[in-house]
């Protein structure tokens, strides 16, 4: 006789325990859920699927559509910019690097030279001269962004008196801006070189 087996009598009363009026289930549908207290809330429609039918594109139409909305949005990036670049002070900030020539534009072109030049393979004399030709490349940049951190810093005290910008960041800001290669800077130039600011 097995342990753990219960007893055939105990099988058979559960079996013929009654059901009493009160615990006899209710006929419902195959699909009923009882209700919880409450009305289910309604789906919002934003973001839903249109109910309308949708004409398909071929994949060719569709690739076409996604090239044209990626340019789209890189033409207004390239005129407009990003949240990074809104507000009156950021335009000034690029309008004072965008007036002049900086030497941060020379700056990834004397690197590509220095990074040559630094070869062992190069004589000693070649390796010096690049060596030199970096210590005056970031000696030119530290005393450029200097002079435009102190030009924004006048300009912006002067226009904008009770600005909440940072002027840490504005410097920075500029920096970045004065070593980017003036055809690739977003947003464009508004200014020419030696236009007032």
């Amino acid at each position: 006789m097995p342990l753990f087996r219960r007893k055939a009598t105990d099988l058979l009363d559960e079996v013929t325990t009654p059901v009493t009026p009160e615990e006899e289930p209710a006929a419902h549908p195959r699909g009923y859920t009882p209700a919880k207290g409450r009305e289910t809330p309604k789906r919002p429609s934003i973001g839903r699927r249109p109910t309308t039918a949708v004409t398909s594109l071929s994949k060719e139409e569709r690739r076409a559509e996604r090239r044209r909305l990626r340019a789209e949005s890189a033409a207004e990036f390239r005129r407009e910019g990003g949240p990074r670049d809104r507000g009156p002070e950021r335009l000034l900030a690029r309008n004072v690097v965008d007036s002049r020539r900086t030497v941060g534009t020379w700056f990834f072109g004397g690197a590509l030279i220095v990074l040559l030049g630094s070869n062992q393979a190069m004589p000693p004399e070649v390796r010096l001269g690049s060596n030199i030709l970096w210590v005056v490349l970031a000696f030119a940049l530290i005393i450029d962004s200097i002079l435009i951190s102190r030009k924004i810093k006048k300009l912006v005290r002067e226009r904008f008196p009770n600005t909440g910008q940072r002027m840490g960041s504005l410097y920075l800001y500029a920096i970045m801006r004065s070593i980017t290669f003036r055809r690739m800077r977003a947003p464009v130039p508004r200014v020419a070189i030696g236009d007032p600011v």
